[in-house]
């Protein structure tokens, strides 16, 4: 029983505790990782072909390297006093989970939006959206909150709760690797375009079964919600392909349908603007109630996805220790 035992503590703790900025968290120690490497192979990688490889081996490297580093230390841990070992192990399952985290940022964001300080509310939102916000109104600032609750509900929430059941917490620190290399070098530019490529290819690669089985659990998640779950169901089917990740649309498509609203479209990135279909285009625009009813959506969606990932660590005829 201990497996299951430590995924309920690890989701636990992340609606607990979530991530305080000044305390050590290994996605830090990844990031700083990438920056290293970078600077020392891509400005050697001058040809496309050279790119790709020097952005293959730094994924690799980063990949494996934290996977077995997190294997290893729970190891040495366990080896010293088994107790600790299960410990190092909880804390870093606890740091691969971002529920709480992106309930409390949706939070953030929607106080001062209810008091009609919109200033306040578009510069908390720039801390956690990539699209510019100094020019949203209400109604914008809380689409693009409920966008990126929905998104992230699969990178941050199950996509690590699967892989956390089906290999441990060192199988869900290789994961949290791979998608924190598709959010720093993963991108379709100048620099990127062929560095990142491996990173974004194996990002699509990890998340394509926690992505469609994200929208089953959101669906499930609407129905407990007193939400559109018919809805939910019918427009992450039928919507899903109009985002550009062929991953992303799925959550956020049955997040849409659950609330009957419309996400995506027309959207300012760096200065430019970046024409993107609606998904659930007929839904309307997001109310003030919105925002609160997308947290109540991701709270019981979390849940549902850690008793999942519980009882598949229970069921698996493997242990991780």
């Amino acid at each position: 029983m201990i497996e299951p035992l430590l995924v309920l503590l690890a989701c636990a703790l992340d609606w607990a505790i979530g991530d305080p900025p000044r305390w050590p968290h290994f996605v830090r120690l990844v990031g700083f990782s990438i920056q290293r490497l970078e600077r020392r192979l891509l400005p050697r990688a001058g040809r496309p072909a050279a790119a790709l490889w020097a952005g293959a081996a730094l994924t690799w490297c980063v990949v494996l390297g934290f996977g077995a580093l997190s294997w290893l230390i729970m190891a040495g841990a366990a080896w010293l006093w088994p107790p600790l070992g299960w410990a190092v192990g909880l804390v870093l399952a606890f740091q691969c989970q971002a529920a709480g985290q992106l309930w409390r940022e949706a939070g953030r964001v929607e106080t001062p939006l209810a008091r009609g300080d919109l200033a306040l509310a578009r510069q908390r939102l720039s801390m956690i959206v990539g699209r510019e916000t100094r020019n949203l109104d209400a109604a914008g600032i809380r689409r693009a909150v409920i966008e990126t609750v929905a998104e992230n509900f699969n990178d941050g929430v199950a996509a690590p709760l699967l892989y956390l059941a089906l290999g441990g917490p060192a199988l869900a620190v290789a994961y949290k690797a791979v998608n924190t290399l598709d959010s720093m070098i993963g991108y379709k530019n100048e620099k990127y375009g062929y560095f990142g490529r491996f990173a974004a290819r194996l990002d699509d690669v990890a998340g394509f079964a926690p992505a469609r089985l994200s929208a089953l659990v959101i669906v499930a998640a609407a129905r407990l919600c007193g939400l559109e779950a018919a809805g939910a169901w019918r427009a992450a089917r039928d919507c899903h392909a109009d985002h550009a990740s062929p991953n992303s649309g799925w959550p956020e498509a049955a997040a849409a349908g659950a609330l009957d609203l419309r996400m995506g479209g027309p959207n300012v990135y760096g200065g430019r603007l970046v024409e993107k279909p609606w998904i659930n285009p007929h839904g309307r625009d997001p109310l003030a109630a919105d925002v609160a009813a997308a947290r109540r959506l991701l709270a019981t969606a979390s849940l549902l996805g850690g008793l999942l990932a519980a009882g598949a660590a229970w069921l698996l005829p493997w242990g991780w220790f």
